[in-house]
């Protein structure tokens, strides 16, 4: 109504206020209307908008502007929840959404929001101050005008709320205004947070200061920010005014910047009537100690601020959270699950019907919470898993909805999984492993003899066996009497000479250069194929070999083989998309019974050949069947067992502190793990390294067998080449009308024909006779021999 007189009345042509948002929105429509410019230095709501709105200008900085550097703050401290206290008018609800969404970039939840009436009456605000104590968050943010906040403030104190523990952050609608409500209102804000503008101090400011003290309002102590914004409004305003020719019946105000620079600057109420400066915040340089510090980045240390007095009287930086007032416990649920109760087991009291949960899992927790400086109360809930139950994502499912609290049992923590729950540190190590099933013992195998040597090794040292006597009798035919005979005899004699070199039983003389050549390198051979069998089979009768009937996850895929999981657990997944097996092929089993029945069965008798599950759980069936089954195959790491809670969880960084320290703890540790697994140490002397094959194949006498087939090669082509030279031309000149093969065929009889190489019978006149085949080789016709020789030697 006042705008309105002054407007139609007064016709004045410039407006200064009005100073609440409520107020300006009214009034900047008014003068929109009659083209009256309408000057703020005291509306501070973000919906009014400059921009919008041509005939309004802002001197003030709207409050959107400190929503940065409010999250500033308590990203510094490192909470990660808050609540909002706001006041339910335009002003108090405007700033809320751009607060939301700064605290939502850096990962800071807001837990609640409560909206205060300017109307409400001192019972319906205590009402809603104890809904808020009951909470478990105790970083509170505020954003009200300074009559109503004051209001809180005194019954906040009233009810132990202003005290140690709790963190009040106030926006500077408030904290700007805390001198003008006197020194009771100090009184109640012992310790609270606040941020405001800041002017850049400068001579004329100081000049101003002791003019507005001395003679403009001598009452007063000192001018607050918007005492300053409305001087340099009136100043932009005159200005204007001077600068308009005076045949202008109109005046176009201008608003003119400031020379000073604004900033939100952090406060506190160090006692009562008294403030201190802890620090500053810009977007440029984040939190700084000094106002004109130049940083080479951006900071969001707690360290760049001085230590501030926090409610309470206390320098201690305070949680952020603490555990709610009222009796609320947390509700904690655990997987219930046959099977594996070493690590989780849920039982129910006969007679009181309450739950008894117990194993390493449950004590690990107990043990952490047992040394935090702060109780938790708490109610544990199972949490079925299984067919007629869910699964440990579905449970996690629940804690990310806040159905649950928090999830405590045998969990895996994965990458996936922390998308949408945060984890503690690991209180177990983990992974996935598979266990097959372990072939009879091979030394009740009547032909474990042939077991050293691998098949095609067999068959490939026996094709070198007959080879080799081959190649020798080939070289001796002709000039040692040791290989003629029937062709019965001669046959008898390759086999018997090449087996006999096995033993070094042969009793043959050699006479042929070429075939001493041959059976150097082939006794070579011999002596280390023999060694090997030796030392191979004494391994097998001696030592107990662990064999697997699968070797790895090839070979179930390759022969179509059914596979097993643990009920419930990720395991599934990770058979599925990252081993690529077919989902058809997979089966669950709940219990260590169940597991071993499936693998006893095979997969071709209605079980699986393969058990897939994580580390802790296979330990637990192979302390029980460790004689039946092993580990083959590579293992699937993971980040170990932790326990979950919602994303931000305060909990989360004080449990994991707590959980190291009774990891560290190795009597503790210890007695616990002889508690529920003192079992597993039974099964530790008959573990054995798994073994992929216990024969020896033939890769490895590869190079062996290469070189003896190269030797003997290279000694046939040596004598047959020699062979042909000294009797082609004989053949050729008796058989010249015949063909080549016919001539071939003769050769073959001149060499196999016996009576035509007549050989002595004694060996006093071997060398003779290697003479007189020499000089036949030269293709002499006569031979003149020359000493006493014998009609027999003849």
């Amino acid at each position: 109504i006042a705008a309105l007189e002054l407007i139609d009345k007064e016709e004045v042509d410039a407006i200064i206020g009005p100073q609440t948002s409520k107020q300006a929105r009214f009034v900047i429509d008014v003068g929109r209307k009659a083209q009256v410019p309408v000057i703020s230095y005291s509306a501070t709501s973000p919906s009014l908008s400059t921009t919008q709105n041509p005939f309004f200008v802002r001197v003030a900085l709207d409050d959107s502007t400190q929503a940065k550097a409010i999250t500033a703050i308590v990203q510094a401290y490192e909470w990660h929840e808050v609540i909002l206290i706001y006041e339910d008018t335009e002003y108090g609800s405007d700033l809320i959404p751009y607060l939301a969404y700064e605290f939502q970039q850096v990962d800071i939840r807001v837990s609640s929001r409560f909206s205060f009436s300017p109307n409400d009456s001192k019972l319906r605000i205590l009402k809603k101050l104890n809904k808020v104590m009951a909470m478990q968050t105790r970083v509170i943010v505020v954003h009200m005008s300074s009559s109503f906040g004051s209001k809180l403030f005194f019954l906040a104190k009233d009810v132990a709320m202003i005290s140690e523990g709790y963190v009040w952050i106030i926006t500077d609608g408030l904290s700007s205004l805390l001198d003008p409500m006197g020194v009771k209102a100090f009184g109640s804000m012992q310790g609270v947070l606040g941020i405001r503008p800041y002017i850049q101090q400068s001579k004329g400011l100081e000049i101003f200061k002791r003019k507005w003290q001395s003679r403009i309002h001598s009452s007063s102590k000192k001018l607050n920010i918007f005492g300053y914004w409305a001087y340099d409004t009136i100043w932009a305003l005159a200005k204007a005014v001077e600068m308009i020719p005076q045949e202008s019946s109109s005046v176009n105000g201008e608003n003119h910047h400031r020379n000073t620079s604004q900033f939100p600057v952090i406060k506190v109420s160090k006692r009562d009537n008294e403030e201190k400066v802890i620090g500053y915040w810009t977007l440029e340089n984040g939190l700084t100690r000094k106002p004109d510090k130049a940083k080479n980045g951006k900071s969001m240390s707690k360290y760049e601020l001085k230590p501030p007095i926090w409610p309470g009287n206390t320098k201690d930086k305070p949680r952020g959270w603490t555990t709610p007032i009222g009796g609320k416990k947390l509700i904690i649920a655990v997987p219930h699950k046959p099977g594996f109760e070493a690590y989780l087991k849920v039982a129910q009291d006969p007679y009181t019907k309450e739950f008894i949960i117990t194993g390493f899992s449950h004590d690990v927790f107990e043990e952490a919470l047992a040394l935090l400086s702060f109780p938790v109360p708490r109610k544990l809930i199972p949490f079925p898993i299984g067919p007629n139950g869910g699964t440990y994502d579905e449970l996690l499912s629940n804690v990310k909805n806040q159905t649950y609290d928090a999830a405590v049992g045998d969990i895996t923590i994965l990458a996936n999984r922390s998308q949408y729950v945060d984890f503690t540190l690991p209180c177990l190590q983990s992974d996935v492993s598979m266990v097959v099933k372990i072939k009879d013992d091979e030394r009740n195998n009547m032909w474990i003899f042939l077991k050293p040597l691998s098949w095609d090794l067999w068959l490939t040292t026996g094709v070198a066996f007959v080879c080799t006597g081959l190649v020798v009798w080939i070289l001796e035919h002709r000039i040692n009497n040791e290989f003629r005979g029937s062709a019965h005899q001669q046959v008898g004699t390759v086999f018997w000479f090449s087996f006999s070199i096995l033993v070094f039983a042969h009793r043959e003389k050699i006479i042929n250069n070429l075939s001493k050549f041959v059976l150097i390198i082939w006794i070579f051979v011999v002596l280390i194929l023999t060694q090997s069998y030796t030392a191979s089979l004494a391994s097998m009768l001696t030592v107990q070999r662990l064999e697997p009937t699968i070797i790895d996850i090839d070979e179930l895929k390759m022969n179509g083989d059914f596979v097993g999981y643990e009920t419930g657990s990720f395991v599934k997944d990770l058979l599925v998309k990252q081993l690529d097996f077919d989902e058809s092929k997979l089966r669950d089993y709940g219990t260590a019974e169940e597991f071993d029945k499936a693998l006893s069965k095979g997969s071709q008798n209605g079980g699986v050949g393969a058990i897939f599950g994580a580390r802790h759980c296979v330990n637990l069936f192979l302390a029980k069947y460790c004689d039946k089954y092993m580990i083959v195959g590579p293992t699937y790491n993971t980040d170990g067992l932790g326990f979950a809670f919602p994303r931000g969880s305060p909990l989360v960084p004080v449990i994991s502190r707590a959980i190291l320290s009774v990891i560290e703890n190795k009597s503790k540790m210890d007695a616990m793990e002889h508690k529920y697994f003192s079992h597993l140490k039974a099964c530790q002397p008959n573990k054995q390294t798994t073994i992929s094959s216990s024969s020896l194949g033939l890769y490895s006498f590869g190079g062996l067998f290469i070189i003896t087939a190269v030797a003997s090669v290279s000694s046939l082509i040596i004598y047959l080449t020699k062979f042909l030279q000294s009797h082609w031309t004989t053949i050729h000149t008796v058989h010249h009308d015949s063909s080549f093969w016919s001539k071939i065929s003769e050769l073959v009889k001149h060499f196999y024909d016996q009576s035509l190489y007549p050989l002595p019978a004694t060996n006093s006149t071997l060398q003779s006779v290697e003479a007189l085949h020499d000089v036949e080789n030269e293709g002499v016709d006569t031979v003149v021999i020359v000493g006493n020789v014998s009609s027999s030697t003849l």
